[in-house]
């Protein structure tokens, strides 16, 4: 007969996600916290015990090999997930994670002619496709766990130019919120992989330029955007490391910069919270 232990625990920020990596008695989670808290932009990863089945808002969840799991939080995410993690042995522990609200850099700028604010009806065309294409491609789903257990690295090195959450209002309009990190670098510098993954997009769209897409399994994916050059294409597996392109300025750029973003399937995550500060690296060499 199956056991229920149901564990009311309202988790917030990083005091909630300390409290789930403490394993504190009887309010302790099923599942180790491996990295990440309850931040809007984050993403906590989890270890389950073998044998055990994982739960979210009433979604069953896919588990790695290794009994990996993630639970992501949009840009704007304010609501609490439950989280409901069963072990082999039937008992049922059940949490509320609540995200933690973040500050975002809003700009505003008035007066701008119009064919500058709103694209004509031939480049709407072009972009909505894009934007159906780069839907597409995040929503492959594979089984490779190299980032869900081992994190991202950083793809290139250089001066963080654009952060995740800005957004600006022309003439009154919001557009859309930048979903990235801008990181300002030499042109033709490498970019590479941050992780494991197969690449799922390497085109040419309106607004990003030369873009490639990899799919990183179990829902995460990670974009790179306004490349010179692309190296790789759709199909190719890429390991951590790997060149996949050169820094560069295409699409609607004003230079030469990579915008770097991870999605957790529709969640919009920040890459700065993912891997960690960006420390001064060895110079690395640009592709012939």
């Amino acid at each position: 007969m199956r056991k229920h232990r149901t564990v009311r625990t309202k988790l917030n920020g990083l005091a909630g996600a300390m409290l789930l990596g403490l394993g504190l008695a009887t309010h302790s989670l099923a599942a180790e916290l491996v990295r990440g808290v309850a931040l809007q932009g984050d993403l906590m990863v989890f270890k389950a015990p073998p044998g055990a089945a994982v739960i979210l808002d009433g979604a069953p969840q896919n588990l790695s090999e290794k009994g990996y799991f993630a639970v992501g939080f949009h840009r704007d995410d304010s609501a609490a997930v439950r989280l409901e993690i069963t072990t082999a042995d039937g008992q049922t522990d059940q949490h509320i994670l609540t995200p933690q609200a973040r500050s975002y850099d809003i700009q505003r700028i008035n007066n701008l002619p119009t064919n500058m604010v709103t694209p004509p009806q031939k480049t709407l065309n072009r972009i909505r496709q894009d934007i159906a294409d780069v839907k597409a491609a995040r929503a492959v789903f594979s089984r490779q766990e190299d980032a869900l257990v081992n994190g991202f690295d950083w793809p290139v090195w250089g001066r963080i130019s654009g952060i995740y959450g800005s957004q600006r209002i022309l003439n009154g309009q919001p557009r859309q919120p930048h979903y990235g990190i801008d990181i300002a670098a030499a042109p033709g510098l490498a970019v590479r992989a941050p992780a494991d993954g197969r690449v799922v997009m390497a085109r040419d769209l309106y607004f990003t330029g030369r873009t490639v897409i990899i799919d990183h399994g179990f829902h995460l994916n990670s974009t790179y955007s306004h490349l010179e050059k692309m190296i790789v294409s759709a199909g190719t597996a890429v390991k951590r490391g790997e060149i996949i392109g050169t820094v560069g300025s295409t699409g609607r750029s004003t230079g030469p910069h990579l915008d770097w973003r991870i999605n957790w399937k529709q969640k919009r995550l920040d890459p700065l919270l993912l891997a960690g500060p960006l420390l001064p690296a060895l110079p690395v060499s640009r592709p012939q």
